[in-house]
Parts: C-alpha cells; sequence; structure tokens
C-alpha cells in the first residue's frame, strides 16, 4: 500500500511538514506513516527542480497564494463572509438605473411633428426678418459675426419687424465695431429706434463695440462664457449667437416665446418663472440634436398661434393633448401672418358673440350709452 515512490523534491529536502496541528519534523511524520526514506537520483531531483522553479516563474507566485489559505484557515473564513455582500450588488445596480431615468413629458415627441406641421409654411416673422436673415451676406466673416450680435441684441423686448427695420438702417451707415464707436450716442439713436428701451441699447451697443474692437479686433468671442461678459447680452443671446454665428450647438435659445410654450405643453416638471430657468429644464431631458431647431419653431409658432394673449387654441393641432387648451382662448380677431383657416374660424365667433350681446336685454341702452359717451369725448377733443 505504502510503497509508492514520492521523488518531489518537497519530500526530500524540506525538514518540516505544515499541519492542522502545527509544524512537525519531517523525520517523525514519515515515521508514523512508516514509511523511510528512499534516495533519488540527483539527476532526477535536478530535473524536476528546473520544472518547478519555470512553473513558478509563470505562475509568478500563485502557489504561495494557494497555501495561505491552508496555513491560515481563519483568513479563508474571512473571505468567505465578505463575499456575502455580494447578494446586495443587483439591488445596488438597479437603485442608480432608477435615479439616472430621465423625465420626459408624454406625448412630447407627437407634439413636437404636429408643431413641424403646422410650421412647414415657414412663413412666420422669424422666418424672414430673424437674427439669421438681418446680416450683410457679402460682409467680411467677422462683421457678419458682429452684425448677428448685434441684432440679437436689439430684438430683446422688440417685435422681428422692427428689428428688421433697425438693422436695415445700421447696415446702410455701416454696421461693424469700428463704425458704432465712431458714430454718436444721438445719432445711433435714431439709427435704431423704436426698438424696445433703445436709450439701454445706445449705451450697450458702444460699450460691447469698445470691448470687440480691444480685444478681439472687431470680431465676436467664441463661446458662451465670453459672450455673457459683455454688456446687455444675455444666456440667449449667447446661444443663439453661438448657434449662427459660430455654427455651435452651446445650448437652447428661449425666449418669451419658448418659455410660454413650454409652460403651456407642460414640456416642464415644474412650472418655471423666467426663461433661464426654462432653458435647464429643457436641457435636462430634450435631445441635444433638437436644441438648434426648438428654438426657430416654437418662436414662430407662438408668433402665429399660440399668441400670448388669446391664443388661437382651435386652430391647434395640439389641442386635444395640450393640458392648456382653451384656457386663455376667448374669440378675438387674428393676426396678420396667421393661418387662413384663423379668419373665418375667428369671424365666426366674432359675429356669434356679436349676436349674443344683441340680444342680450337691456343691450340696447348700454350701446346709446356708449355712443354718447364717445360723441362726447369727439366734441371736447375739437373744442381744445
Amino acid at each position: 500500500m505504502l510503497s509508492t515512490i514520492m521523488t518531489s523534491p518537497y519530500f526530500v529536502r524540506s525538514r518540516s511538514v505544515s499541519t492542522r496541528r502545527g509544524n512537525l519534523p519531517c523525520s517523525s511524520l514519515g515515521s508514523k506513516l512508516g514509511r523511510t526514506p528512499v534516495p533519488v537520483p540527483s539527476d532526477e531531483v535536478k530535473q524536476e527542480e528546473t520544472e518547478i522553479e519555470l512553473s513558478a516563474h509563470d505562475t509568478h507566485g500563485s502557489s504561495q497564494q494557494a497555501t495561505k489559505p491552508e496555513a491560515s484557515p481563519q483568513r479563508a473564513q474571512g473571505r468567505r463572509r465578505r463575499r456575502l455582500k455580494v447578494e446586495y450588488d443587483d439591488d445596488a445596480d438597479a437603485v442608480p438605473s432608477a435615479k439616472t431615468e430621465r423625465w420626459r413629458p408624454p406625448q412630447w415627441e407627437k407634439q413636437l411633428e404636429l408643431i413641424r406641421e403646422m410650421r412647414k409654411g415657414r412663413d412666420a416673422p422669424v422666418d424672414k426678418m430673424g437674427a439669421e436673415k438681418c446680416y450683410d451676406s457679402e460682409a467680411p466673416a467677422h462683421v457678419r459675426r458682429f452684425q448677428v450680435l448685434v441684432s440679437l441684441m436689439l430684438s430683446s423686448q422688440t417685435k422681428d419687424q422692427v428689428t428688421a427695420a433697425a438693422m436695415q438702417k445700421l447696415r446702410a451707415h455701416g454696421c461693424s465695431a469700428e463704425n458704432i464707436l465712431a458714430t454718436d450716442d444721438e445719432e445711433l439713436g435714431k439709427l435704431i429706434y423704436p426698438v424696445g428701451f433703445w436709450r439701454n441699447k445706445v449705451k450697450y451697443l458702444k460699450l460691447t463695440s469698445a470691448v470687440l474692437q480691444k480685444d478681439f479686433g472687431g470680431d465676436i468671442p467664441d463661446s458662451v462664457e465670453g459672450l455673457v461678459r459683455l454688456p446687455g447680452v444675455g444666456p440667449k443671446m449667447a446661444h443663439l449667437a453661438m448657434d449662427i454665428a459660430w455654427d455651435q450647438v452651446s445650448g437652447i435659445g428661449v425666449d418669451t416665446h419658448v418659455h410660454r410654450i413650454s409652460n403651456r405643453l407642460g414640456w416642464l416638471r415644474k412650472p418655471t418663472k423666467n426663461p433661464e430657468e426654462t432653458r435647464k429644464a429643457l436641457e435636462e431631458w430634450l435631445p441635444r440634436e433638437l436644441w438648434s431647431e426648438i428654438n426657430w419653431l416654437l418662436v414662430g409658432f407662438g408668433q402665429q398661434v399660440c399668441l400670448p394673449i388669446s391664443p388661437l387654441c382651435s386652430l391647434c393641432l395640439n389641442q386635444r393633448s395640450c393640458p392648456s387648451a382653451f384656457q386663455s382662448s376667448p374669440p378675438k380677431r387674428p393676426k396678420p401672418g396667421s393661418p387662413p383657416a384663423a379668419s373665418s374660424s375667428s369671424s365666426s365667433s366674432s359675429s356669434s358673440s356679436s349676436s349674443r350681446i344683441k340680444t342680450e336685454p337691456g343691450s340696447d341702452e348700454m350701446i346709446k350709452r356708449e355712443a354718447s359717451t364717445s360723441q362726447a369725448r369727439k366734441l371736447k377733443s375739437k373744442v381744445s
């Protein structure tokens, strides 16, 4: 039974053997097993030693790691205890996925497609007189970019028609940073009048032109951070300037139209109070490839259908999915440039409202009183 020859040098050379009780001498262990040491040829021992050294070099100490758990069973038990924590890995992985899930408004893709359908004519004022149409296409590149920034500065709190007229006069005068600095305030005010807050804009145009002429050679900065440092330039103008002048999408340009329509459609997790809050809320969920398109889509839609006062909800294709539909849309004559169906529906609603007023009791007396008061005012004005 015990006639097997163990030729390994671990049994020949080692003087002690590790057991659960401790280290015992090799002779005592052999005597207990009833074995006598067998002489081994030196050539075989050398061959086995070289093979063991090569395997130990390849495994890079794997034998030492394998013998450690046998020598210290407490460490192996400690490792097993630590691996019990792995049973919660699945739950830990599931929690971040729930936290990182983006909130998106329901039916936003369908609503966006319907807005594209209503805007496919591209006949809104922003399509004909927006910032993309106000610069001189034959001017040098840095002058074109400067004119884009100027048109954006003038468009604040101003209709596109007024902004386009002011830019036309500025271009005829010479719309560059150098020419703006050479123009006195009075003449510059006459050129941009009647844009909203034209006196403040004269001051901002002068200060911005001075900075651009000194630091950028008449060009504009190529970053949002550099643009918002200019006097009179806000985040909306900076993002639109990056998109139009530099052809780089840095953010969503949110004006009053985008701010109003986003809140009406429920595209925000909670209502926002200003355009900057709306921009941050939209950028959290709206895909980046739509950031450039969403501005002109919603601006034109707000100029024609989703008006600030008395929106034309009866003409909107999103009237069934919009949570704000028919909440603030009394019958009113549509503005010029609205879709053709607006005139018929509004005229019918106005005629119905007028018929209601005439059929109400006591309406004739009220009409007579209003006529008499208007005649009295005309007489007073003539006398004065």
